[in-house]
Parts: structure tokens; C-alpha cells; sequence
């Protein structure tokens, strides 16, 4: 009996220091990414018009079509599985992922100016379109080496991929935007970024690939999987469906400031919510089998998203606007700065329900989330065509900070599963962004559009909030301080 206490407590240790190696090199990493990222949308903002913009945002969500019906829930299912994957697992998995891919890529493909005609799209459109679809075949390549290595939670090296691939993307973008080859830029550069991907993950674990199918494997993976990818297919309805709508009834430009407020008002959630989402789904999923443990892991998931999302979403507030007036040809940007607002209290809404919904899928509760889905898809395809009607395009931005509102729901939901605590992992950050609020609002004042009063407005803002939330939740962030630290080594 001692014996199996200390294997548990040991495991339990094992996974909550992989789980924090994992947020430390998927934060530090991903904080690489997140510059690439934003400095690249910065200068490809520059250099190309919203409409261009507009034209991508909706064929990429379109390509998203094609993710969705070229997997069943079968890579969710492993990551989920309790037990090690077998050879079979991973054999049919991949077999069943390639037919299905396959299949919608030559569809796509087969399809493809008949789509470019629906949407009036030019060659460089059309190209931009067939692009994507093969760099989805190559991504779809990637899977197994992924979810093995998510599964065993080494994200140090799951994310070394990403930092290769979206730089490489934004390289070929620049150089070709610069060139002047607009719609063209973002083509060639999906192309770049697939290949370059698929090298970097099978370098760092050359899974050798295996074709067949076991029917025992599938049985099992699919009682998992086809639950959980219908949660997929919801929420594609909700997010990349809503685009491909909106697409037919905006013009391209408005998608184009849609998708910039909507891409620049996230980043907070690329930088932070991301990190800490691809790691709490397995280690959640590991620490299933116990409750207190899974509650606090629940809690300070919640608590560190708050402290780090909140005062992020209000710094790039108060910088958004100025950076516009300031930067050179970013004027045309202006008309998307309202949307921009409202788009960021929604993510910072929505940040909150993210741990809570994997929290729900790592126990099982797949119909749970499945019912939030619908809730929230319902909401979108109700409140978004009602405002865009009376509001245009801006109206996109209002219903999703309405929606928002709603993100509070899940955490009403899985306190009948765990019994953990939400709201006051909310308190003490909030707390810290009174006074980060005060000196942010006044500075602006002061400041004006000055770049230079504008940074050290912000600079003070975010130190006093580090100040006030540090000696507010000393006891709570010091050890893990110290775990982040070890993990970075």
C-alpha cells in the first residue's frame, strides 16, 4: 500500500514538474513566436492592404473545412487514452488520417475554381486557396510525432517546430509583400512553412511511418474520438464558418479589419492561454484519478492565466490606438480600432473558460462540452448576423464581447465534477489592475500620442501591477517561481 502512495505521489510530481518545464518552454518559446508574429502582422501591415488581409482570412478559414473532416477525433483520443498508445494505435491512426486527408484534399483541389468563382477571388486568390490545401497535407504528416510527444509532455521540443515554421512563413511573406506580390506573399509562404515543419518534427522524433488498420485500435479510439471531434466540428460551425459567411456579405477590406482587430486584440492569448491550454489537456488528463489535486491544478491554471492575460489585454489597450496615428501608412488601419476593443474584452473573457473546458474533456465529460458548444454557436450565428445588420462590420466585435459574458459558464458547470474554486483566483489580479488602470488612463492623457510618454506610461503601469499583485499572492507564485526557474534550466 506504501508503495503504490509513493509510486502516486511521485507520479503526481513527475507530471506537475513536466507539466511547469512544459508552460516554461512553451511560454518562453511561444513568447519568441509571439514576437515573430507581431512584428511580422506589424510590417506585413505596412506593406499590405486590409483587403489582402481579408482575402487570406477567409480562405484560411475555409482550409479549416478540410482539418476537420480529415480527422475523427482520433489524435484527441490518444493524447486522452490512459494507457500508453501501442504500435496499432498509432499504425491506425495514421492510416485513417492519411484516407481521410486524401480524399479532401483531392476534393479541395478538384474544387478549387469553383470556390475562387463563389468568391470572386483573382488568380492569385485561386492560388492562394490550392496553397493552403497542400500545405494541409503536409501538416496532417505531422501528427503522430506530435501527439507522441505531447503525450509524454516534452513541449520543449513540440515547439521548436512552431518557432521554425512561423518564421520561415513571415520571412517568405516580408521578402514577397515587399517584392509586391500581395495575395501571392501569403501562398508561397504556406507552402514554405509546411515543408519546413514536417522536416523539423520528424528530425526530432523520426517516428517511422506505418500503414494499416487494427479494428480494436479504432473501436476504442473512436468511442472517444468521434464525441470529442464533434466538439471540433461545433466549433468550426461557430469560428471559421462565421468567416466564410461573412466573407459573402462583407467586403474583403472589412474582413480585413476584422481580422486585424481580432488577430492584434488575441495576442495576449497566443502569448499565455495557449501555453498553458496545449499542456493542461495531458496533464489533466494524467491527474484525473485524483480530485484535489486535479481542483488545485485546475485553480492555479486559472489564477496564472488571469495574472498574466489581464494586464497584457490592458496594456496593448491603451497602445493600440496610438500606434496607429504613429506609424507610417498604418492609418488605414484606423476603422478597425473600435472592433479592436471590443474583440480584447471578449478574449480576456474567454481566456477564463479555456482550462475549464479541457478540465471537462480530460475527465470524460465530452457531452458537457458538447452542450457548451451548441450554447455558444447558437450565440454566434444569432448575435453576429443580428449586429453586423444594424452595426456593419464593427458589429462582429460587439457580439463577441456579448458572447463573452458567457465564458463564466463552464465554471458553474464543472464545479458539480471538481470541487475547486474560480472567482477568488480572479480577485487578486483584478485587484492589480485598478491601480495599473489609474496610471495608464492618466498617462495617456498626458502622453498623447508620444511614443516615448506612451512606453514609460506603460512601463510604470505594468511594474506597479507587478508590485501590488507580487505582495498580494507572494505565497502563491514564489514556489512556483522557483519550479519555472529549475524547469528553464
Amino acid at each position: 500500500m506504501n508503495e503504490t502512495l509513493e509510486k502516486e505521489i511521485f507520479d503526481i510530481e513527475a507530471i506537475k514538474k513536466k507539466a511547469i518545464s512544459g508552460v516554461a518552454a512553451l511560454t518562453g518559446r511561444t513568447f519568441i513566436l509571439q514576437i515573430i508574429s507581431l512584428v511580422s502582422t506589424f510590417i506585413l501591415g505596412i506593406l499590405l492592404s486590409p483587403q489582402t488581409f481579408g482575402v487570406f482570412f477567409v480562405v484560411s478559414a475555409a482550409i479549416s473545412f478540410l482539418s476537420y473532416f480529415s480527422d475523427i477525433g482520433l489524435a484527441g483520443a490518444l493524447i486522452q487514452k490512459k494507457e500508453e498508445p501501442t504500435d496499432d494505435d498509432l499504425k491506425t491512426t495514421f492510416t485513417i488520417q492519411q484516407i481521410l486527408v486524401g480524399s479532401s484534399v483531392i476534393i479541395a483541389l478538384a474544387l478549387s475554381d469553383t470556390i475562387a468563382s463563389f468568391y470572386k477571388l483573382d488568380n492569385a486568390g485561386l492560388w492562394l486557396f490550392r496553397s493552403l490545401v497542400i500545405s494541409f497535407f503536409l501538416s496532417s504528416l505531422k501528427t503522430i510525432p506530435s501527439i507522441i510527444l505531447e503525450r509524454k509532455l516534452e513541449f520543449q521540443k513540440l515547439v521548436v517546430p512552431q518557432i521554425v515554421e512561423t518564421g520561415s512563413f513571415y520571412i517568405a511573406a516580408i521578402l514577397l509583400a515587399i517584392l509586391g506580390q500581395g495575395v501571392t506573399s501569403f501562398a508561397v509562404a504556406s507552402i514554405v512553412r509546411g515543408i519546413s515543419g514536417l522536416i523539423v518534427i520528424y528530425k526530432l522524433y523520426p517516428w517511422k511511418v506505418q500503414i494499416g488498420i487494427s479494428k480494436t485500435s479504432a473501436k476504442k479510439l473512436l468511442s472517444f474520438g468521434i464525441p470529442f471531434q464533434t466538439n471540433s466540428f461545433i466549433a468550426l460551425i461557430k469560428d471559421d464558418l462565421m468567416t466564410v459567411f461573412l466573407g459573402k456579405i462583407l467586403p474583403f477590406h472589412q474582413i480585413g479589419y476584422i481580422g486585424w482587430a481580432k488577430k492584434w486584440a488575441e495576442a495576449p492569448l497566443k502569448l499565455i492561454m495557449d501555453s498553458v491550454t496545449r499542456v493542461t489537456f495531458p496533464a489533466f488528463a494524467r491527474l484525473q484519478h485524483d480530485e484535489k489535486i486535479l481542483a488545485k491544478a485546475i485553480e492555479k491554471s486559472v489564477f496564472f492565466l488571469a495574472l498574466f492575460i489581464f494586464p497584457l489585454t490592458l496594456l496593448l489597450a491603451f497602445i493600440i490606438e496610438p500606434m496607429v496615428y504613429v506609424v507610417p501608412k498604418y492609418l488605414k488601419w484606423q476603422p478597425a480600432i473600435s472592433s479592436f476593443y471590443l474583440f480584447a474584452l471578449a478574449s480576456a473573457m474567454a481566456s477564463m473558460s479555456s482550462p475549464l473546458v479541457n478540465a471537462l474533456n480530460s475527465i470524460g465529460r465530452i457531452k458537457i462540452t458538447f452542450v457548451l458548444m451548441v450554447m455558444w454557436t447558437a450565440l454566434t450565428w444569432i448575435l453576429i448576423p443580428t449586429f453586423v445588420f444594424f452595426m456593419g462590420y464593427n458589429g462582429v466585435a460587439m457580439a463577441a464581447a456579448i458572447i463573452g459574458v458567457s465564458s463564466f459558464v463552464p465554471a458553474i458547470v464543472l464545479k458539480r465534477y471538481v470541487n475547486y474554486s474560480f472567482f477568488p483566483q480572479l480577485k487578486k489580479p483584478l485587484i492589480g489592475m485598478i491601480p495599473m488602470a489609474i496610471i495608464s488612463f492618466a498617462g495617456s492623457y498626458i502622453a498623447g500620442n508620444n511614443p516615448l510618454g506612451i512606453v514609460l506610461t506603460e512601463i510604470i503601469a505594468i511594474s506597479v501591477y507587478a508590485y501590488v499583485v507580487y505582495n498580494l499572492s507572494a505565497s502563491e507564485i514564489k514556489p512556483y517561481l522557483k519550479l519555472f526557474y529549475n524547469a528553464k534550466k
